[in-house]
């Protein structure tokens, strides 16, 4: 993990207990700004090239990947932007930073790929009502350039897979890559048999896998902007943990929530009768929910007596 840092603040009021405050910061994630910037000039030299081959060719299947390519490069534009975002310092009105604008772009992400299903689905469809010529071979070579320069990309965003801004950029360029391996098998297909049918049956079953995980992109995107306890936390188990420690006879008001994409954060208040215990019992709590639950930044409220305004 590295080094860990704790800061505790302590403070007492006459109405109530001790009320404590540790905050253990966890560490900031990886930097994929190298990976971004290859992954967006890559992937706009090959629109280009799909474009204007698209046009020579006539072929419209190329011209339309190209357009979806296009959006790809605007999803990584913006999952780089919430990235460096993300690293900017607190402000008077912003006083988290801007960690929770990770979480925005993966939602943008998520909504980008259904628009891209939809848009591959759209063709497809009317490729079955109204069946063209395909040029195999100029799919093929075009498509098998695609499959090398947007697996490259995603192999790149591999190591990012727990942050789910980085998963949507990730699924984005396998997604590139499946539709071109597609594309190929499509066009060498249609080369040895002739049969046009081939490329719109690639195509749906593209569009089914590119789904799969679009939906599980949403799915925590969407939990994440309504600050649902990460997937990787379990409440009880914090609750349980805190209960347990000496001097604890309840807690309450028990609230975990991601700050950003990789950031989590938790705020309690702790039934404590005899007082507060100590600076060296909030740092204990802080390196345990850390580095056991992955919560790096824990706010602790000890009370000598239960007192909440029914939101306990």
């Amino acid at each position: 993990m590295g080094a860990h840092h704790s800061y505790d603040h302590s403070a007492d009021h006459p109405h109530a207990g001790g009320h404590s405050h540790g905050h253990a910061h966890a560490h900031a994630p990886k930097d994929f700004g190298r990976a971004f910037l290859v992954g967006v000039v890559l992937n706009t030299g090959f629109v280009a090239i799909e474009a204007v081959y698209g046009w020579i060719s006539g072929s419209m299947a190329l011209i339309a990947d190209a357009g979806h390519n296009l959006s790809d490069v605007l999803a990584l534009l913006l999952a780089w932007g919430a990235s460096v975002a993300a690293k900017r310092p607190r402000t008077e009105r912003f006083t988290y930073g801007y960690k929770s604008s990770t979480i925005l772009a993966a939602l943008a992400n998520a909504g980008l790929l259904l628009v891209a299903i939809g848009a591959i689905l759209f063709e497809t469809l009317r490729r079955v009502a109204e069946p063209a010529a395909v040029q195999g071979e100029t799919m093929a070579i075009v498509a098998g350039i695609g499959i090398v320069i947007n697996a490259g990309t995603a192999a790149m965003f591999m190591r990012g897979q727990h942050d789910i801004n980085i998963r949507g950029a990730f699924l984005h360029m396998a997604a590139d890559a499946l539709v071109s391996l597609g594309v190929v098998i499509a066009g060498l297909a249609i080369l040895w048999t002739g049969a046009a049918w081939i490329d719109p049956v690639v195509s749906l079953l593209i569009v089914a896998v590119i789904a799969w995980g679009t939906w599980g992109l949403l799915k925590d995107s969407v939990a994440m902007s309504l600050l649902a306890v990460p997937k990787s936390v379990s409440e009880a188990e914090v609750a349980d943990y805190l209960r347990s420690r000496d001097g604890v006879k309840a807690v309450h008001d028990l609230h975990i929530w991601p700050m950003s994409t990789t950031e989590t954060a938790l705020t309690a208040h702790l039934v404590m009768p005899g007082g507060h215990p100590g600076d060296a019992f909030l740092r204990e709590i802080a390196d345990e929910l850390e580095h056991h639950h992955r919560i790096g930044h824990v706010t602790l409220q000890v009370e000598r007596s239960r007192h909440c305004a029914g939101g306990c």
